[in-house]
């Protein structure tokens, strides 16, 4: 029995109040823990450049959205999409796409929109940008529209031995379960009793079980996680990619999703692992942001003019951790493009005005890292 076979399924309830269970004494700790993470990094957001921040993480959840499905975008396409749609002004701007102009609209809408209410106009308008016209996929899919009567499965194996690992609610009833899960969305953003992350996680697990579209259900099911996210900060720029995460546990977030779906309606170990996934995120942008506070601070102490474009350089990776045990001799020369001779009167510059240290380790695996 699949969990929208349960009688208490909401959308079986006929109403727009989910019926969904989970342990609170389980997922409480967790949820404190989030609140403080989002705390902390609210108080550390002035070090970032918000127009440029808002681009990145964009362009992040777009990408890992889509690489979840696996399919693989143009970096450099999709990022000119977004900083057109944006405003902002790059140096190098490449020629966009249909389908990147289409990503870059239905991102901006989703967060930049954070106040507008879900209609089902709009969750088809996200489809028809994913799935333009144009689209150039081997397998057309028509975007804008629900899908057709055939049963959705998520099918594995041979043909004649298949594994169906999921199936949707029948095409009879998907319009009334769309309109209690966008009820409730509109409805819950409001509902002081209901933490905006848990409601968040739930938005996510419903979408992706209704499964409405005929392709497209994981994408936009991170989507509306981006916009409750969006609505639960109060803000339309965020500074994580949750999807980035996502990409990180794939497996896992495909088995937790199966092992949910065949369940009843306690839905505890998925808003567990979305927390958990959350949390990781958050993390890691916080971690990105003292590493770029690190290579703030190092600079008001280090006078560039003094220094050449190739210690430059090579400092900057440095701090942006691409050397994570020091850099060598014959490694300097290779990422400053200079002779032995001279990758080592460089480093002992370094080394004498207070940029690098030597490690413990002498001759050949001599190496130097920066001097906090």
């Amino acid at each position: 029995m699949w969990i929208w076979q349960q009688p208490d399924w909401p959308g079986r309830q006929q109403k727009a109040s989910p019926a969904f269970r989970y342990d609170h004494a389980v997922l409480t700790p967790k949820l404190r823990e989030l609140h403080f993470l989002q705390g902390v990094l609210m108080g550390k957001m002035g070090v970032q450049d918000n127009q440029q921040a808002a681009l990145d993480t964009m362009l992040a959840n777009i990408l890992t959205s889509s690489a979840i499905e696996g399919e693989r975008l143009n970096h450099s396409v999709v990022r000119s999409s977004l900083a057109r749609k944006l405003g902002i002004a790059e140096l190098q701007s490449v020629a966009t796409t249909a389908q990147s102009d289409g990503l870059a609209a239905m991102v901006t809408d989703a967060i930049g929109n954070w106040q507008q209410p879900l209609t089902l106009d709009r969750l088809l308008q996200w489809h028809a940008w994913l799935f333009p016209v144009d689209g150039s996929l081997m397998h057309r899919v028509t975007g804008g529209q629900l899908r057709g009567n055939e049963p959705m499965q998520v099918v594995s194996g041979r043909i004649d031995r298949p594994k169906v690992h999921f199936e949707a609610p029948p095409r009879q009833v998907l319009e009334n379960e769309l309109r209690c899960f966008i009820d409730w969305f509109n409805r819950s953003q409001e509902d002081a009793n209901l933490d905006p992350l848990l409601r968040a996680g739930i938005a996510h697990f419903w979408f992706i079980t209704i499964h409405p579209l005929e392709d497209g259900n994981g994408r936009l099911a991170r989507l509306l996680t981006d916009l409750a996210l969006a609505q639960a900060e109060h803000q339309s720029i965020r500074f994580y990619a949750m999807s980035v995460a996502i990409l990180e546990r794939r497996s896992s977030y495909y088995e937790i999703l199966e092992q949910s779906q065949k369940g009843d309606t306690d839905i505890t170990a998925w808003l567990l692992w979305f927390l958990d996934t959350l949390a990781v995120s958050l993390r890691q942008v916080q971690a990105d942001i003292e590493q770029t506070l690190q290579k703030t601070r190092f600079w008001q102490r280090v006078d560039q003019t003094k220094l050449s474009k190739e210690q430059v350089k090579v400092l900057n990776r440095l701090l942006d951790g691409d050397f994570s045990e020091g850099i060598s001799n014959s490694q300097y020369g290779k990422v400053a493009k200079v002779s032995p001779a001279t990758a080592s009167r460089h480093l002992a510059q370094l080394v004498e005005v207070g940029c690098l240290v030597k490690t413990t380790s002498g001759g050949r695996s001599t190496r130097y890292v920066i001097l906090q």
